[in-house]
């Protein structure tokens, strides 16, 4: 199986910033010039994610979309706000590939998965958990990792599926932004219970932690954000490692 690449747009518009544990934002770059540079350097996909949309309850800024959208030749897939069928279009519309949902879906009304699933393919909807360990289980949170659900996360993830999404994009409040390594129990657990798609993101910080989850847990692909943020690494470096490991990715 080919494991993609994916790079993790984190947006407080209008710059890309990076969080800690979905805190402490530290500002990048500009989405668009950065979007640019990923897509030059052979990522597979890149995730656009308004980190504060849902948490000061605005709109989505669907020219910011564009102007990403304008720059990738791959697939992009936004987030950060979605409430309705309006918005799925709007972003289709943007340039958006795959639209990005959680906090409506989890704290208002799951059905918003349903009917977009319906109206557009399954391909086309992503569920975004964020999760935070208590004890033996996860629970899903929202609003930039802020709001508590209730929701148990190996449910949720099967609800997801039932419900007619196309892929969960699987994040850790736990490890985000400290570049430690995934929670590799809770990226198993999601990945084994469900047969579509998970990307794993929340917790890259050498190239051994992104081995070790892929063989260890088979995700459909890695999302990160601080490596290649911060220079550590490029996208086509950790290809290159991956091929030499016996990991299929793309060229």
């Amino acid at each position: 199986m080919t494991t993609r690449i994916i790079v993790k747009l984190d947006i407080k518009p209008p710059f890309v910033v990076k969080p800690v544990h979905f805190e402490g934002l530290r500002k990048i770059g500009v989405p668009s010039d950065l979007a640019r540079k990923y897509y030059k350097q052979g990522a597979d996909e890149v995730y656009y994610i308004d980190i504060v949309a849902s948490l000061y309850q605005r709109e989505v800024l669907f020219d910011e979309v564009e102007n990403v959208a304008n720059e990738l030749f791959i697939p992009l897939a936004v987030g950060g706000g979605v409430r309705s069928i309006d918005d799925f279009s709007n972003l289709f519309h943007r340039g958006a590939d795959k639209v990005v949902v959680n906090t409506y879906a989890v704290q208002d009304d799951a059905n918003l998965i349903n009917q977009a699933a319906k109206t557009f393919g399954n391909q086309a909807v992503v569920v975004n958990i964020e999760a935070k360990r208590w004890g033996n289980h996860w629970e899903c949170y929202t609003d930039c990792g802020r709001i508590q659900s209730g929701k148990d996360v190996v449910e949720w993830a099967k609800e997801i599926e039932q419900r007619g999404a196309g892929e969960i994009l699987l994040q850790s409040v736990d490890t985000d932004g400290r570049q430690r390594g995934f929670d590799i129990d809770l990226a198993k657990q999601v990945v084994e219970s469900v047969n579509i798609p998970v990307v794993v993101a929340s917790g890259a910080g050498s190239i051994e932690d992104i081995k070790t989850l892929i063989k260890e847990v088979s995700p459909s692909g890695v999302a990160i954000a601080s490596l290649f943020h911060y220079d550590r690494l490029t996208v086509t470096d950790l290809k290159e490692s991956l091929r030499e490991n016996g990991i299929e990715v793309s060229e």
